[in-house]
């Protein structure tokens, strides 16, 4: 890209997305520094390539002398070096949107809330059956910056965005695009709910004529040009979903109406339809101990993903696990899922939020504090034929690096059991 030949390109956020941004570039011809307040990331390979590394200090005045900034998705967009590169006038992009420049790939973007993993990986699919070149990246997979001079020019994207990845959006544009839902989440980090659905449909604002929007059915003040196509969980579909759930079915639905746009045969949909086993950590079922399910679902972060796999795993009875960073949501309507016999086990920061909820509701818990005890006391309390779920409604960085290591430690206290 020549616009980057000769550019000093401060990237913020040095973990696996701006790692690949750094890398790609230095690629391009850039100069680049990089940035992290972790002081134990491993840079050791960007030092190789003769990235300059600065660790910890979060330090302004990094931004004199630079002329553009690439924030990695895990970066705010208000943290203090990025205000002062705006404060100078320093453009800044997303790793996303740095990635979107550099390739000329059509692509498959997949936003909302709930349900974005499992469409996209769904979508990555339906490509495959359909014989068709396509490679899955953004918040599943790669970062869509490590795709740069690795993919073929005719082979399609899908990408899963999340919110942090559009904040800075400038240019990118998907040749479809889809909505699967809009619901609260990441409210502390954004204000209002308004400010973070506005962020989730910048992805559209930037669409033309020439491309296609995928929305749930009934949805309105869809920004941009984009062609519309509407899906719902009842429509009809060239095969029935092997993933279980209502959810999922909205989720197949909108797979489909986005492969039908960019062209995927109906056969190669119905054979993606009907074996596609659904993604780790979203209702994925570990194994039955004393005729005990137990089921993983680390990656319900926010309350609405925990009521779909409350409303997908009926009419067993449930002992729940939740808890963990909160994200400033109300917990009334989760607690009202809950039904006689059903009990939940508290962990994390959040503990104390969801058992005033679920006092309210009359819903009997126990404070475990940590995932290792609330496991041991469902065990404990689950009779045959109940379901142990963990489907946590908050962010695992009070006690996990991840979402994938919060559902790995799951699965290893499970296998402890057996």
């Amino acid at each position: 890209m020549s616009e980057l030949v000769g550019r000093r390109v401060l990237v913020v956020g040095l973990a696996r997305a701006g790692s690949a941004a750094a890398e790609a570039l230095l690629d391009a011809g850039a100069e680049v520094i990089g940035f992290d307040v972790d002081p134990q990331i491993n840079v050791g390979r960007l030092r190789e390539r003769g990235v300059e590394v600065h660790l910890e200090a979060e330090e302004k005045t990094l931004t004199q002398g630079i002329d553009l900034v690439v924030k990695s998705p895990g970066v705010r967009a208000d943290v203090p070096l990025v205000a002062a590169a705006r404060a100078r006038g320093i453009p800044v992009w997303d790793e996303l949107e740095l990635g979107a420049r550099l390739l000329s790939n059509p692509m498959v973007a997949v936003t909302g809330t709930n349900g974005k993993t499992t469409t996209t990986a769904l979508l990555g699919e339906m490509f495959r059956a359909d014989g068709r070149r396509v490679e899955v990246g953004g918040n599943i997979g790669r970062a869509l910056s490590s795709l740069v001079g690795s993919v073929e020019d005719d082979a399609w994207i899908v990408c899963e965005v999340g919110v942090f990845q559009l904040d800075d959006m400038q240019v990118f544009h998907p040749r479809v695009g889809v909505l699967v839902n809009l619901e609260p989440d990441h409210l502390d980090r954004y204000e209002r709910f308004e400010d973070y659905a506005a962020t989730k449909l910048r992805m559209f604002a930037l669409q033309t004529e020439d491309d296609t929007a995928v929305v749930p059915r009934g949805f309105r003040d869809l920004p941009g040009l984009a062609r519309v196509v509407e899906f719902a969980g009842d429509d009809t579909l060239p095969a029935e979903p092997a993933i279980p759930g209502a959810h999922n079915r909205e989720n197949a639905a909108a797979a489909t109406a986005a492969a039908r746009a960019a062209g995927v045969s109906e056969d190669a949909i119905a054979r993606a339809l009907s074996s596609f086993p659904g993604v780790e950590h979203r209702i994925e079922e570990i194994a039955t101990v004393g005729g005990v399910r137990y089921v993983n679902d680390s990656k319900a972060t926010n309350a609405a993903a925990a009521l779909r796999a409350i409303e997908a795993l009926r009419p067993s009875t449930l002992h729940v696990i939740l808890g963990g960073r909160g994200k400033n949501e109300s917990y009334a309507e989760l607690a009202s899922a809950f039904r006689e016999g059903d009990r939940a086990y508290l962990i994390g920061e959040a503990a104390d939020e969801f058992a005033i909820a679920l006092t309210r509701e009359s819903v009997p818990y126990v404070v475990a504090e940590d995932l290792g005890t609330a496991v041991a006391r469902a065990a404990e309390r689950a009779s045959p034929g109940d379901v142990v779920l963990l489907s946590p409604a908050c962010a695992s960085f009070d006690q996990f690096r991840d979402f994938e290591a919060r559902g790995d430690a799951f699965r290893e206290l499970v296998e402890a059991l057996q």
